[in-house]
Protein backbone atom coordinates (compact mmCIF):
# COMPACT_ATOMS: atom_id res chain seq x y z
CA UNK A 1 0.00 0.00 0.00
CA UNK A 2 1.19 3.38 -1.25
CA UNK A 3 1.77 5.95 1.71
CA UNK A 4 -1.16 8.50 1.15
CA UNK A 5 -2.00 11.87 3.36
CA UNK A 6 -6.09 11.80 4.21
CA UNK A 7 -8.26 14.22 4.92
CA UNK A 8 -7.68 13.38 9.17
CA UNK A 9 -3.91 13.49 8.05
CA UNK A 10 -3.51 9.84 9.14
CA UNK A 11 -0.41 7.96 7.08
CA UNK A 12 -0.33 4.23 6.35
CA UNK A 13 2.06 1.81 5.41
CA UNK A 14 1.54 -1.77 4.65
CA UNK A 15 3.18 -4.39 7.11
CA UNK A 16 2.59 -7.42 6.91
CA UNK A 17 -0.38 -6.73 5.66
CA UNK A 18 -1.44 -4.76 8.46
CA UNK A 19 -1.82 -1.26 8.09
CA UNK A 20 0.17 0.92 10.72
CA UNK A 21 0.12 4.49 11.02
CA UNK A 22 3.33 6.81 11.19
CA UNK A 23 4.50 10.46 11.74
CA UNK A 24 4.92 11.89 8.42
CA UNK A 25 6.05 15.57 7.43
CA UNK A 26 3.33 16.57 5.72
CA UNK A 27 0.58 14.92 8.66
CA UNK A 28 -1.62 18.36 8.80
CA UNK A 29 -1.13 19.44 4.75
CA UNK A 30 -4.53 18.42 3.93
CA UNK A 31 -6.35 18.60 7.46
CA UNK A 32 -4.52 21.66 9.00
CA UNK A 33 -2.57 23.67 6.51
CA UNK A 34 -1.86 26.61 8.69
CA UNK A 35 -0.86 24.23 11.75
CA UNK A 36 3.28 25.13 11.46
CA UNK A 37 2.57 28.47 11.01
CA UNK A 38 0.41 29.50 13.94
CA UNK A 39 2.60 27.34 16.22
CA UNK A 40 5.71 29.14 14.31
CA UNK A 41 3.75 32.49 15.36
CA UNK A 42 2.82 31.97 18.64
CA UNK A 43 6.12 30.72 19.36
CA UNK A 44 7.88 33.83 18.00
CA UNK A 45 6.34 35.98 19.56
CA UNK A 46 6.38 34.32 23.41
CA UNK A 47 10.17 34.10 22.92
CA UNK A 48 10.19 37.72 21.42
CA UNK A 49 8.66 39.17 24.52
CA UNK A 50 11.13 36.90 27.41
CA UNK A 51 13.70 34.78 25.58
CA UNK A 52 13.85 32.43 28.65
CA UNK A 53 10.54 31.22 27.04
CA UNK A 54 12.73 29.70 24.47
CA UNK A 55 14.64 27.52 26.83
CA UNK A 56 11.23 26.52 28.49
CA UNK A 57 9.23 24.99 25.45
CA UNK A 58 12.73 22.94 25.10
CA UNK A 59 12.78 21.86 28.07
CA UNK A 60 9.02 21.07 27.76
CA UNK A 61 9.55 18.39 25.07
CA UNK A 62 12.50 16.51 26.72
CA UNK A 63 10.17 16.44 30.28
CA UNK A 64 7.61 15.05 27.97
CA UNK A 65 8.89 12.71 25.96
CA UNK A 66 11.01 11.26 28.68
CA UNK A 67 8.31 9.94 30.59
CA UNK A 68 6.26 7.57 28.80
CA UNK A 69 6.69 8.97 25.33
CA UNK A 70 6.02 11.84 23.55
CA UNK A 71 2.30 11.74 24.16
CA UNK A 72 1.73 15.65 25.92
CA UNK A 73 1.19 13.94 29.29
CA UNK A 74 3.18 16.30 31.32
CA UNK A 75 0.74 18.98 30.67
CA UNK A 76 -1.97 17.45 32.28
CA UNK A 77 -3.40 19.06 35.01
CA UNK A 78 -3.35 16.62 38.36
CA UNK A 79 -7.34 15.90 39.11
CA UNK A 80 -8.75 13.32 41.62
CA UNK A 81 -8.13 10.76 38.32
CA UNK A 82 -4.96 11.73 37.03
CA UNK A 83 -1.68 11.67 38.99
CA UNK A 84 0.63 14.92 37.43
CA UNK A 85 3.98 15.00 36.15
CA UNK A 86 4.02 18.54 36.84
CA UNK A 87 4.60 17.62 40.72
CA UNK A 88 7.13 15.71 40.12
CA UNK A 89 10.17 16.65 42.13
CA UNK A 90 12.09 17.30 38.78
CA UNK A 91 8.96 19.53 37.32
CA UNK A 92 7.54 21.41 40.13
CA UNK A 93 7.92 24.94 40.30
CA UNK A 94 10.53 25.02 36.92
CA UNK A 95 8.69 23.59 34.39
CA UNK A 96 7.24 26.59 32.13
CA UNK A 97 5.33 27.74 28.90
CA UNK A 98 1.70 26.21 29.51
CA UNK A 99 0.20 29.29 29.30
CA UNK A 100 2.46 29.80 25.38
CA UNK A 101 0.56 25.87 24.70
CA UNK A 102 -2.74 27.01 25.75
CA UNK A 103 -2.43 29.89 23.06
CA UNK A 104 -1.00 27.32 20.43
CA UNK A 105 -3.81 25.10 21.00
CA UNK A 106 -6.87 27.47 21.20
CA UNK A 107 -5.27 29.11 17.60
CA UNK A 108 -5.48 25.78 15.87
CA UNK A 109 -8.62 25.11 17.85
CA UNK A 110 -10.26 28.19 15.80
CA UNK A 111 -8.63 26.97 12.54
CA UNK A 112 -9.30 23.33 12.48
CA UNK A 113 -10.85 21.69 15.50
CA UNK A 114 -9.88 18.93 17.11
CA UNK A 115 -7.01 17.81 14.70
CA UNK A 116 -4.01 19.08 16.06
CA UNK A 117 -2.32 16.97 19.05
CA UNK A 118 -1.21 18.79 22.14
CA UNK A 119 2.11 16.11 21.90
CA UNK A 120 2.74 17.60 18.39
CA UNK A 121 2.49 21.38 19.20
CA UNK A 122 5.32 20.72 22.15
CA UNK A 123 8.10 19.09 19.04
CA UNK A 124 7.44 21.90 16.82
CA UNK A 125 7.18 24.71 19.18
CA UNK A 126 10.68 23.25 20.97
CA UNK A 127 12.28 23.36 17.19
CA UNK A 128 10.67 26.93 16.75
CA UNK A 129 12.10 27.89 20.08
CA UNK A 130 15.84 26.97 19.01
CA UNK A 131 15.42 28.78 15.88
CA UNK A 132 13.67 31.80 17.22
CA UNK A 133 16.82 31.89 19.45
CA UNK A 134 19.86 31.27 16.70
CA UNK A 135 20.36 27.87 16.36
CA UNK A 136 19.34 24.81 13.55
CA UNK A 137 16.68 23.96 12.15
CA UNK A 138 15.02 20.28 11.53
CA UNK A 139 12.06 18.14 10.15
CA UNK A 140 9.80 17.69 12.68
CA UNK A 141 7.39 14.68 11.67
CA UNK A 142 3.93 14.39 13.04
CA UNK A 143 1.22 12.38 13.53
CA UNK A 144 1.48 12.05 17.51
CA UNK A 145 -1.68 11.56 19.40
CA UNK A 146 -2.22 12.55 23.36
CA UNK A 147 -2.25 10.49 26.89
CA UNK A 148 -5.10 9.83 28.38
CA UNK A 149 -3.06 9.58 31.96
CA UNK A 150 0.33 11.24 33.09
CA UNK A 151 2.54 9.26 35.65
CA UNK A 152 4.22 11.68 38.52
CA UNK A 153 6.02 8.15 39.83
CA UNK A 154 6.87 7.65 35.82
CA UNK A 155 8.46 11.29 36.00
CA UNK A 156 10.70 10.67 39.36
CA UNK A 157 11.98 7.33 37.59
CA UNK A 158 12.66 8.59 34.46
CA UNK A 159 14.12 12.12 34.52
CA UNK A 160 17.52 13.16 35.21
CA UNK A 161 18.19 14.72 38.95
CA UNK A 162 20.23 17.97 39.49
CA UNK A 163 22.34 15.33 41.73
CA UNK A 164 23.24 12.83 39.52
CA UNK A 165 26.45 11.70 38.06
CA UNK A 166 27.70 10.84 34.57
CA UNK A 167 26.96 7.07 35.28
CA UNK A 168 23.48 7.43 36.67
CA UNK A 169 22.54 9.92 33.76
CA UNK A 170 24.22 7.10 31.27
CA UNK A 171 21.85 4.77 32.49
CA UNK A 172 18.97 6.82 32.24
CA UNK A 173 19.20 8.11 28.72
CA UNK A 174 20.21 4.50 27.79
CA UNK A 175 16.52 3.29 28.85
CA UNK A 176 15.19 5.25 26.58
CA UNK A 177 17.55 4.05 23.37
CA UNK A 178 20.34 7.04 23.87
CA UNK A 179 23.66 6.67 24.00
CA UNK A 180 26.79 8.37 25.82
CA UNK A 181 27.09 10.65 22.71
CA UNK A 182 23.52 11.67 22.28
CA UNK A 183 23.58 12.51 26.34
CA UNK A 184 25.95 15.09 25.55
CA UNK A 185 24.58 16.68 22.30
CA UNK A 186 21.03 16.74 23.79
CA UNK A 187 22.55 18.64 27.12
CA UNK A 188 23.72 20.77 24.85
CA UNK A 189 20.10 22.51 24.95
CA UNK A 190 21.56 24.24 28.03
CA UNK A 191 23.08 26.06 25.75
CA UNK A 192 19.79 28.49 26.53
CA UNK A 193 17.77 29.21 30.13
CA UNK A 194 18.70 29.15 33.08
CA UNK A 195 18.98 27.01 36.29
CA UNK A 196 17.52 28.09 39.80
CA UNK A 197 19.72 28.50 42.83
CA UNK A 198 18.09 24.75 44.09
CA UNK A 199 19.71 23.23 41.50
CA UNK A 200 23.20 24.30 41.43
CA UNK A 201 23.42 24.50 45.47
CA UNK A 202 24.65 20.82 45.30
CA UNK A 203 27.23 21.54 42.78
CA UNK A 204 28.98 24.90 43.71
CA UNK A 205 29.25 23.71 47.71
CA UNK A 206 30.43 20.24 46.81
CA UNK A 207 32.27 19.40 43.94
CA UNK A 208 35.83 20.65 43.02
CA UNK A 209 35.96 20.12 39.07
CA UNK A 210 34.55 23.72 39.37
CA UNK A 211 36.65 26.80 38.75
CA UNK A 212 36.78 28.52 41.59
CA UNK A 213 36.52 32.11 40.88
CA UNK A 214 32.57 30.84 38.83
CA UNK A 215 31.99 28.93 42.45
CA UNK A 216 32.19 32.32 44.77
CA UNK A 217 30.00 33.99 41.43
CA UNK A 218 27.34 31.60 42.00
CA UNK A 219 27.72 30.93 45.47
CA UNK A 220 26.35 34.99 45.92
CA UNK A 221 23.81 34.46 43.47
CA UNK A 222 22.69 31.41 45.72
CA UNK A 223 23.66 32.61 48.87
CA UNK A 224 20.10 34.04 50.07
CA UNK A 225 17.16 32.32 49.22
CA UNK A 226 14.09 33.80 49.31
CA UNK A 227 10.09 33.53 48.02
CA UNK A 228 11.66 33.00 44.36
CA UNK A 229 14.94 31.23 43.83
CA UNK A 230 17.76 33.50 42.53
CA UNK A 231 18.45 32.40 38.80
CA UNK A 232 21.97 31.85 37.01
CA UNK A 233 22.35 31.80 33.48
CA UNK A 234 23.54 28.42 31.97
CA UNK A 235 26.00 29.64 29.81
CA UNK A 236 27.71 33.50 28.85
CA UNK A 237 25.06 33.74 25.80
CA UNK A 238 22.18 32.16 27.44
CA UNK A 239 19.68 33.86 25.30
CA UNK A 240 21.69 32.45 22.06
CA UNK A 241 21.45 28.57 20.73
CA UNK A 242 25.42 28.06 20.06
CA UNK A 243 27.69 25.96 21.17
CA UNK A 244 29.37 28.57 24.19
CA UNK A 245 28.00 25.83 26.93
CA UNK A 246 29.98 23.01 25.46
CA UNK A 247 33.13 26.05 25.81
CA UNK A 248 31.95 26.94 29.24
CA UNK A 249 32.59 23.42 30.67
CA UNK A 250 36.14 22.93 29.34
CA UNK A 251 36.99 25.98 31.92
CA UNK A 252 34.80 23.95 34.49
CA UNK A 253 31.91 26.82 34.31
CA UNK A 254 29.06 24.47 33.72
CA UNK A 255 26.52 25.35 36.66
CA UNK A 256 24.60 22.19 37.19
CA UNK A 257 26.76 19.17 38.46
CA UNK A 258 24.62 17.47 35.86
CA UNK A 259 26.33 19.68 32.81
CA UNK A 260 29.98 19.60 34.21
CA UNK A 261 29.96 16.20 34.63
CA UNK A 262 30.17 15.78 30.85
CA UNK A 263 33.57 17.03 31.18
CA UNK A 264 35.43 15.16 34.20
CA UNK A 265 35.11 11.82 32.17
CA UNK A 266 36.88 10.31 29.71
CA UNK A 267 33.82 8.62 27.73
CA UNK A 268 32.70 12.27 26.92
CA UNK A 269 35.35 14.71 27.44
CA UNK A 270 36.16 14.75 23.68
CA UNK A 271 33.11 15.09 22.66
CA UNK A 272 32.41 18.05 24.35
CA UNK A 273 35.72 19.53 23.28
CA UNK A 274 34.76 18.74 19.27
CA UNK A 275 31.45 20.89 20.10
CA UNK A 276 33.36 23.23 21.36
CA UNK A 277 35.02 23.52 18.47
CA UNK A 278 32.50 22.70 15.76
CA UNK A 279 29.11 24.70 16.46
CA UNK A 280 27.71 23.31 12.65
CA UNK A 281 28.81 19.98 13.75
CA UNK A 282 27.01 20.29 17.32
CA UNK A 283 23.84 22.22 15.46
CA UNK A 284 23.42 18.86 12.84
CA UNK A 285 23.42 16.56 15.79
CA UNK A 286 21.55 18.10 17.98
CA UNK A 287 18.60 18.52 15.26
CA UNK A 288 19.16 14.80 14.42
CA UNK A 289 18.86 13.68 18.26
CA UNK A 290 15.91 16.29 18.38
CA UNK A 291 13.99 14.24 15.67
CA UNK A 292 14.79 11.13 17.45
CA UNK A 293 13.89 12.52 20.48
CA UNK A 294 10.27 12.93 18.78
CA UNK A 295 9.94 9.70 18.02
CA UNK A 296 9.55 8.36 21.86
CA UNK A 297 6.56 5.58 22.38
CA UNK A 298 4.48 7.95 20.61
CA UNK A 299 0.50 7.62 20.26
CA UNK A 300 -0.64 6.58 16.69
CA UNK A 301 -3.46 6.01 14.78
CA UNK A 302 -6.84 5.34 17.07
CA UNK A 303 -4.31 5.40 20.36
CA UNK A 304 -5.30 8.22 22.97
CA UNK A 305 -7.17 10.88 21.45
CA UNK A 306 -6.68 14.62 20.17
CA UNK A 307 -7.01 16.60 22.81
CA UNK A 308 -8.96 20.24 22.78
CA UNK A 309 -7.53 21.64 26.00
CA UNK A 310 -3.81 20.35 26.43
CA UNK A 311 -4.33 20.37 30.30
CA UNK A 312 -7.12 17.66 30.59
CA UNK A 313 -8.73 14.72 29.07
CA UNK A 314 -11.72 15.21 26.81
CA UNK A 315 -14.65 14.86 28.23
Amino acid sequence: MASFSGIVGIVFSCIFGVAVAQLSSDFYATSCPKALSIINDTVVKAVQKELRMGASLLRLQFHDCFVNGCDGSVLLDQTSNITGEKDALQNQNSLRGFEVVDDIKAELEHACPGVVSCADILTVAARDSVVALGGPSWAVELGRRDSLNASKEAAEKDLPVFSHDLETLTALFARKGFNASELVILSGGHTIGSAACVTYRVHIYNDTYIDPVFRQSLQSICKFRGPIDPLAALDNTADVFDNEFFKDLLHLKGVLRTDQVLYHNATTDELVKTYSNNSALFFSDFGAAMVKLGKLDVLLGSQGQIRTNCRKVNE
